[in-house]
């Protein structure tokens, strides 16, 4: 079954469950009553604070869902760009030192957890800052799907502190780095949850770099890993 598509109705009635209780005890529900890791979280995130749809709701509902399935990825659109905005406003601000980038990103990789797994793929555009030598900030916005299900996917917003290691080479080129911070999960509803992942930037001219990385998000102890495999373009 693939929840959050305009058929898709949760029988959270099985076996004597009721699952519209609090999003952790949602989620061991529908685990226990056979959905896997993925469709765990589209659910959650797709049912707001019931967290699943009654058998048998009206046609209206299901076309004020879609509508607003369809808003929240204008959304997600809309602040990728903001974000990729401002971080090209943050890294003119110092031509001679930059101390801030913007990246864009790809990635492809998989959910991970309660014994099955599920491909995704990633797109996602943010900036950082350093505040003091290699320590930074940054945030970004992307969107996380099932290739089984492109549209099914749902929106993530992390803001991070990070550890840059300027030092790493000789040239500067090479800067590794890690990261960690919080993540939210939203589609018509929203969960938090946290991020955390590493990798390195590799300045080839002065103002663009190749980034390669690896990003896992969580949501809670009863929802599946999404790790992914990112490489995209920095720019200063």
């Amino acid at each position: 079954m693939l929840v959050g598509s305009s058929t898709a109705i949760i029988p959270f009635h099985l076996t004597g469950h009721f699952c519209a209780v609090g999003f952790f005890d949602r989620a061991k529900c529908l685990q226990s009553i056979g959905y896997g890791p993925a469709e765990v979280v589209r659910v959650l995130l797709n049912g707001g604070s019931r967290g699943a749809r009654l058998i048998g709701e009206s046609s209206a509902a299901e076309f004020k869902s879609n509508e607003k399935e369809k808003n929240m990825r204008r959304i997600i659109i809309g602040l990728i760009f903001l974000t990729l905005a401002h971080a090209v406003a943050l890294a003119q601000t110092s031509s001679s030192s930059p101390r801030g980038w913007g990246y864009f990103v790809g990635g492809v990789g998989a959910t991970a957890g309660n014994g099955s797994s599920t491909a995704t793929f990633q797109v996602a555009g943010g900036g950082e800052g350093l505040l003091y030598k290699g320590l930074g900030l940054g945030a970004e916005v992307g969107y996380l799907a099932p290739f089984e299900g492109p549209g099914e996917g749902f929106g993530i917003l992390s803001v991070n502190p990070s550890y840059h290691f300027r030092n790493a080479s000789s040239s500067g080129r090479v800067v590794p780095f890690v990261t960690g911070g919080f993540s939210l999960g939203f589609r018509s509803g929203t969960a938090g949850g946290g991020n955390f992942g590493g990798g390195v930037q590799y300045w080839m001219k002065d103002h663009v770099g190749l980034r390669v990385e690896f990003r896992d998000h969580i949501f809670s102890s009863d929802t599946p890993h999404f790790f992914q495999f990112r490489v995209g373009l920095s720019f200063r």
